[in-house]
């Protein structure tokens, strides 16, 4: 899976929120969006419940005494929700966009600002006051869920506020994986959730770039301060940074994405509009390339020659206690570094026993390693064309579709396109990634899959990618959250990387029921990307935990598994840019399938499939304890 089916861990406000994603350009600004059940149906519920029990007038006066209290009390945590939900969207303009919500559409936000960061304090501030002012007791069922979820975010977003945090976090703003420049050429194309309607919508976009400009040149006074106090990116990414750069200076200014909208103009403007407009977008994408080269200019010529050598965050100043801090960001479990380094070696083992058993299956007569290099360079587990893969992919979409019902009784009304990355961008995107559609459904969402360097690319793992990626794995979960108005916003637009990508690494085990592995090839690629997963929490922890270089991370990814020089490369150089994100994939799955195991053990004939997911979809993006109790109170009842 690639980086942009993450998600993104829980929000570092010193951090633009572009900087905590490792999705698409979606998830960079506003996390995961999750599913939720109606708060609305369970407060009604406990109501209608309290009316039916009327032992005596007593009682009733008892129960329509706590009723109003549950209520005030809900009243009060919703409009908290509310009130934050929209000092949220002011602080953070494009999320509001992403939603449809037009009101900020002619700002990017004031991110790498003194201001950004007192403003982010403040509403940290005020929301933890708020809630403590909440009965939590008075809440029904749901609501504490709610609450729960919304005091462990404003939690570990004031984690992210401690001094020694700040000193490591501001002052490296970007790498070739979280920052504006990756995120908005495609935003700003008119491919994204920027609408190009009208004209206002064309004049928005232009003033947007003046925001960009201005982050752009920020983040290079943020590199001047680590430049001083010692805090600084490696030189591994930041050379990709400044190949990035390179990439889209090379392009004509009316090549450019950011020139694409005058391409594509409505029918009803005026030929006058069209003009000015025109001119005005050439100037603009101008401005923009020159400070892209500023950018670039200053990485290259005096950042790099002082940027580190190394690439953990152990060996980077302060970047120990970062590390920390991360793994229970992205796990939301206080594990340490070893315990996950082990956890790995025993999960890899196994998967790997699971190859041996393909290779004795399909005839193979030489050693796993040598396995591995067949399938990697045998024309026949290799594309033939871009177009395909893209009808390989629109085979499976039709194939899971028609098995789905019998494993979820929910599914997203938002539909699925299925398409290859854009050109301009491909070559620095993962296998896959998943951008929400949206909430209203007038933009379907997308599953993105790489046709760059087709020879690279292996044909093994297209339905795990698909199930992954696609249903019934992020674009259920993101969707059905976003239709879910009764929630409040921030549970349909917010989350967590373990239950995030562990529900859709969980998903991607469903193809073993579904039918899809049983072919050996098919199986053969799911076990790979789930030895991805594994040797992930070996990797993530080996480079930033235990001093690794960048080749053993690589080596020991290419000795254990069946993966292409150029995919191993690509992730780990993505674990070097975002320390600790890659660890949430699989410790999020095997506790879904720990929870699975203990329904199926506890309720025997009464547990259905339908059900499982229901309960672990139904509210969303839960951190793992929360889910665990959760589940352990849903066996309970339905043991009943």
């Amino acid at each position: 899976l690639s980086v942009d089916a993450f998600t993104a861990s829980v929000v570092n406000p010193a951090c633009p929120p572009y900087q905590t994603s490792v999705v698409s350009e979606l998830r960079g600004f506003r996390g995961i969006a999750m599913k939720y059940v109606s708060h609305a149906f369970a407060s009604g519920a406990a109501f209608a419940l309290a009316l039916s029990a009327v032992p005596s007038i007593a009682q009733d006066r008892q129960d329509d005494a706590a009723v109003a209290a549950e209520a005030g009390e809900h009243d009060k945590l919703f409009a908290l929700f509310a009130d934050a939900d929209e000092r949220e969207l002011k602080l953070n303009p494009v999320g509001a966009l992403f939603r449809g919500d037009m009101r900020y559409a002619d700002r990017l936000g004031d991110y790498l600002t003194d201001e950004y960061l007192a403003a982010s304090k403040a509403d940290n501030a005020k929301n933890i006051a708020m809630l403590a002012e909440i009965d939590r007791s008075k809440l029904s069922a749901t609501d504490q869920l709610a609450y729960d979820v919304f005091a462990y975010n404003q939690q570990r977003t004031l984690a992210g506020f401690a001094p020694e945090i700040l000193a490591v976090t501001q002052v490296r703003p970007i790498n070739h994986f979280s920052g504006f420049h990756t995120f908005y050429p495609n935003f700003a194309s008119g491919q994204s959730a920027a609408p190009f309607k009208t004209v206002t919508d064309y004049e928005n976009n232009l003033k947007r770039h003046k925001d960009y400009i201005a982050i752009t040149d920020r983040a290079i006074d943020r590199f001047r301060e680590g430049m001083e106090t010692g805090v600084l990116e490696t030189k591994l990414t930041i050379g990709n940074v400044v190949s990035q750069l390179d990439t889209q200076l090379a392009m004509p200014v009316e090549e450019s994405p950011f020139f694409m909208p005058v391409k594509n103009f409505p029918e009803d403007f005026s030929d006058e509009d069209k003009a000015r407009l025109t001119e005005e977008y050439r100037a603009g994408t101008a401005e923009i390339y020159a400070v892209h080269a500023r950018l670039r200019d200053f990485l290259r010529d005096e950042y790099m020659p002082v940027a580190r050598d190394t690439v953990g965050l152990s060996q980077m100043k302060g970047g120990a206690e970062l590390y920390s801090q991360l793994i229970e960001d992205t796990t939301t479990l206080p594990l340490e570094p070893d315990y996950l380094h082990n956890l790995g070696l025993t999960e890899v083992a196994r998967i790997k026993n699971g190859m041996e058993e393909i290779k004795r299956e399909v005839g193979f007569a030489g050693t796993l390693n040598q396995f591995f290099d067949y399938v990697r360079t045998d024309a026949k587990f290799k594309p033939e064309s871009r177009e395909a893969l893209t009808q390989t992919y629109y085979d499976i979409g039709k194939q899971v579709d028609a098995k789905i019902g019998d494993y979820f009784s929910l599914v997203p009304k938002t539909p699925l396109e299925i398409k290859p990355y854009e050109e301009y961008r491909e070559k620095f995107e993962a296998g896959g990634s998943y951008n929400s559609g949206a909430p209203d459904g007038s933009r379907p969402g997308t599953f993105y899959f790489n046709a760059y360097d087709l020879p690279s690319r292996l044909t093994t793992g297209n339905v795990t990618l698909y199930l992954h990626e696609g249903a019934p794995g992020h674009h259920f979960q993101i969707s059905l959250a976003q239709e879910n108005t009764d929630l409040p916003a921030f549970m349909r637009f917010g989350g967590n990387t373990a239950y995030v990508e562990g529900w859709a690494l969980y998903a991607e085990t469903l193809g073993y029921p579904m039918g899809f592995f049983d072919d050996p090839w098919n199986r053969y690629g799911t076990l790979q990307d789930e030895q991805l997963r594994a040797m992930r929490l070996v990797v993530d922890t080996g480079l930033h935990a235990k001093g690794w270089t960048r080749q053993q991370a690589i080596d020991f990814m290419l000795e254990n598994s069946g993966m292409t020089e150029t995919e191993v490369v690509a992730e780990v150089e993505r674990y070097i840019a975002i320390p600790s994100q890659a660890l949430a994939y699989k410790v999020g799955a095997l506790k879904i399938q720990e929870l699975r195991k203990r329904a199926e053990e506890q309720l025997g004939d009464k547990f259905d499939i339908r059900d499982f997911h229901a309960e672990v979809l139904g509210t969303g993006s839960l951190p793992m304890p929360v889910l665990e109790a959760k589940i352990d109170r849903w066996i309970a009842a339905k043991a009943g």
